[in-house]
């Protein structure tokens, strides 16, 4: 299998993250490329119409993309159990609330690279920042026990949007008023995987 990557991606952290934590590195090869929405990529058009990263590539079917595809896709070939029937729900749920705070958080950032100066809306920028920080702000008040318990997907998804938000937006301070998702992360911040995909 090949995954279809650019590193920066938190979408392509949360792959690689339930890689290294089943063990599983050897198993997908990765294929490192640059897109933005401009300029797709040739191999992120070719595995995914959409153009999106990231993409697995299979030898016995066609490419799978959107990352809670692929990391279920991988839970069930790995038998890892991240994705527990007993709170799939929760775990689903606190996934795409992570992968919500990374879309704001990468269409704050595409605001300012892919537009002409004249032309960045500040009214929209803000408008996604208070996306995320309605986000932060619902997990640190109602998700922490779900954290705080056995590992699963839910907590490799939100890891990776907290460190897109301090690899891109370390100005804005997530953690304000967020303190015991501030004290959750800084611990789950220091596994071998998290540190293994840490954003350059």
């Amino acid at each position: 299998m090949k995954l279809i990557a650019a590193l920066p991606s938190p979408f392509v952290r949360k792959v690689r993250v339930l890689l290294h934590e089943t063990g599983q590195t050897d198993a997908v090869e990765l294929v490192e490329i640059s897109t933005t929405p401009m300029k797709t990529d040739a191999q992120a058009a070719a595995a995914n119409p959409v153009g999106k990263i990231p993409a697995l590539v299979r030898e016995d079917g066609p490419a799978i993309y959107e990352s809670r595809v692929i990391c279920r896709y991988l839970d069930d070939r790995f038998g890892a159990g991240f994705y527990p029937q007993a709170r799939v729900w929760e775990t689903l749920t606190l996934e795409a609330t992570a992968d919500a705070m990374m879309e704001a958080a990468i269409l704050m950032v595409y605001e300012h690279r892919v537009r002409p100066p004249e032309k960045v809306f500040d009214g929209w920028i803000d408008a996604q920042w208070a996306k995320v920080a309605r986000c932060v702000e619902a997990v640190n008040d109602r998700w922490m026990s779900h954290l705080n318990g056995p590992l699963d997907m839910s907590h490799v998804a939100i890891a990776c949007a907290l460190g897109y938000l301090d690899f891109r937006h370390p100005d804005r301070n997530w953690r304000d008023g967020a303190g015991a998702l501030d004290d959750w992360y800084a611990v789950f911040s220091a596994r071998e995987s998290m540190k293994a995909t840490a954003p350059e």
